[in-house]
């Protein structure tokens, strides 16, 4: 009984640290890009730019087709399930919205904590190990604003872009289903899906995006900066990173669709 209650209260401390160490990491950077710029300190742009193209742009193939992929395969099982009730026309509902309100934030949100989550952690790990971190301090430079920064902002932008890109590539996906198998034209199943589509299924995929972004960045540089060891210690925090962004993502990703889901039956 003893042990249980060590184990449960390390367990508790733990994660109160972690939090605690991601909190200050966040209001940190927080500060740095709301505060700063208006205080003569302005942000590192070019940096954020150079960010956002290896983020964003170099992830639009992958997100794209496999986006393209999920919303053939929601449509094969949707047009499954459906067949036997005589509700084919409802194929293209159950992909639109399937796809824009969990899907695709949730799909984007996981090959990026792949791609970009884990490469921000080994990078602020290597340099974290090779004593470059401790060099930007001791030249005065905020290792904040200098690393996280710009990985914040990128993220942030381009985060809801690449859900969006998701979420019609998985729509597309499901038209290329109806058109093979169910015959039917593209402009007839794109108007359908502005018929099943409101704002709100569009806007609370993009407001999970934004919140995910905050989470792949704060727990991969986190997990950069917490680095001891040589490339031992790099490798165990990538691994860390990733699996602690997955399942920070669908747990906030659960909170938000019981908010939304409870909020509609308001």
């Amino acid at each position: 009984m003893y042990s249980l209650f060590a184990l449960v209260g390390r367990g508790f401390f733990t994660l109160a640290g972690y939090v605690g160490g991601v909190s200050r990491l966040t209001y940190n950077c927080t500060y740095w890009v709301l505060v700063a710029p208006f205080r003569g300190k302005g942000l590192r742009w070019y940096a954020s730019v150079r960010q956002m193209v290896v983020v964003g742009f170099n992830a639009v193939p992958i997100v794209s087709l496999i986006s393209c992929f999920i919303g053939v395969i929601v449509a094969l099982q949707g047009a499954y399930s459906l067949r036997a009730f005589g509700a084919l026309n409802y194929v293209v509902n159950m992909v639109a919205v399937i796809i824009t309100r969990e899907l695709g934030p949730l799909l984007t949100a996981i090959i990026v904590i792949g791609r970009s989550g884990s490469s921000f952690a080994a990078e602020i790990g290597t340099m974290k190990v090779g004593e470059e971190v401790d060099a930007l301090e001791t030249m005065g430079l905020n290792p904040v604003r200098f690393l996280v920064v710009p990985r914040y902002l990128a993220m942030l932008i381009m985060l809801p872009c690449l859900t969006t890109v998701a979420d019609t590539a998985g729509i597309l996906g499901g038209a290329l289903f109806a058109m093979v198998s169910l015959g039917w034209s593209l402009p007839n199943y794109l108007l359908r899906t502005v018929d099943a589509l409101v704002m709100r299924d569009i806007v609370s995929g993009l407001v999970k995006s934004i919140v995910f972004a905050v989470i792949i960045t704060k727990i991969g540089c986190y997990e950069g900066f917490s680095v001891q060891g040589g490339a031992e210690g790099v490798g165990k925090s990538t691994t860390a990173s990733v699996v602690k962004s997955i399942f920070s993502v669908i747990a906030a990703d659960m909170i938000f669709t019981a908010i939304f889901y409870y909020g509609s039956e308001g």
